[in-house]
């Protein structure tokens, strides 16, 4: 009688290990839905977490691109245990033995599928991720590249962890689920894109966003008013809690002396032509003296950057978060 052959430990631990990787991206992904949901600063080396959160990207249908990412990821750790906890109940005391090997051979076979079609929806959509940020954003967030890692990951690993029989059907799912994802992507970002279809649709109407509930001392109005006087200008969108502390730090009297472009569209997913065409990828930034200053700035650095020659005692200063 031939020896069984040993199963490879790839086999034996790619799901625990696909299930650890997913729970870490899980909460990762949960604590930077808070941080947009909240509009904390995410905790990050550096300012590269904030100015992605902050950018038209980061928000689909409304949502926070975030929330999307742990719904996945959480999706992942489920495919990656059912059949390790189906399995384990047939041994337990209190489980059914007399459940069939079929069963749980099916349960392996399909959450094995799903695992290799999600990680490689995942991965297809961490590639135009980070594309975005290369080229688009031209920033480095170091949670978007730990994704992206996982991403890949958990796909080499759906790919390793079983043994496939059907290996063209097997690469025909995978390619149909990469287009399928690569085209949804880039019509969900087309109106971020695309200063056109940006505009298409209903009337131009600068939603209301956030209430300025400070108020301004003498130093706020005449720093907003000389930066007016040399050109400054702030673009921001309705829905961005990093342009509110902006504003909240000139105080309601001050920040309507100040040159503000709302970037977003009502939707709050598409972007105006003239942010388009300024190149505007985060909210906020400021177009100084020629250069783009992303992020909310303290009215002392606005203060230097513009040459502001006024008083200086300035009474509204960012909360910590």
């Amino acid at each position: 009688m031939p020896r069984k052959r040993p199963t490879p430990w790839i086999h034996r631990w790619s799901r625990l290990i696909m299930a650890g990787l997913a729970t870490v991206g899980a909460v990762v992904t949960a604590y930077l839905t808070y941080s947009k949901l909240t509009g904390n600063e995410a905790a990050c080396p550096t300012k590269g977490c904030d100015i992605v959160l902050s950018s038209p990207y980061a928000t689909v249908f409304g949502l926070p691109l975030a929330l999307f990412g742990f719904l996945a990821y959480a999706s992942m750790v489920v495919f990656a245990i059912a059949p390790l906890i189906f399995n384990s109940s047939k041994f337990s005391p209190l489980g059914n033995s007399s459940k069939p090997k079929q069963s749980a051979d099916t349960l392996e076979k399909w959450t094995g599928l799903l695992l290799f079609l999600g990680s490689t929806a995942m991965m297809v959509f961490s590639f135009y991720l980070m594309y975005l940020l290369a080229f688009e954003i031209k920033v480095v967030c170091v949670y978007c590249v730990a994704s992206a890692i996982f991403s890949i990951t958990l796909f080499v690993l759906s790919l390793a962890g079983r043994e496939w029989q059907d290996i063209g059907q097997l690469v025909f799912s995978g390619v149909l689920v990469a287009l399928v994802v690569l085209i949804g992507t880039l019509g969900v970002y087309a109106g971020v894109n695309n200063p056109a279809i940006a505009e298409s649709g209903a009337e131009q109407t600068t939603p209301g966003g956030f209430e300025v509930t400070t108020t301004s001392g003498e130093a706020e109005i005449a720093l907003a008013k000389h930066l007016t006087q040399a050109g400054a200008v702030f673009y921001g969108a309705f829905w961005c809690p990093h342009c509110h502390d902006q504003k909240q730090l000139f105080g309601r009297e001050a920040v309507q002396y100040v040159t503000y472009v709302e970037c977003s569209n009502p939707d709050g997913q598409s972007q105006t032509s003239v942010c388009q065409e300024n190149q505007i990828q985060s909210y906020p930034t400021w177009d100084l003296n020629g250069q783009k200053l992303t992020g909310t700035k303290t009215l002392e650095e606005l203060s230097k950057l513009s040459g502001y020659p006024g008083p200086r005692n300035f009474q509204n200063v960012l909360e910590e978060s």
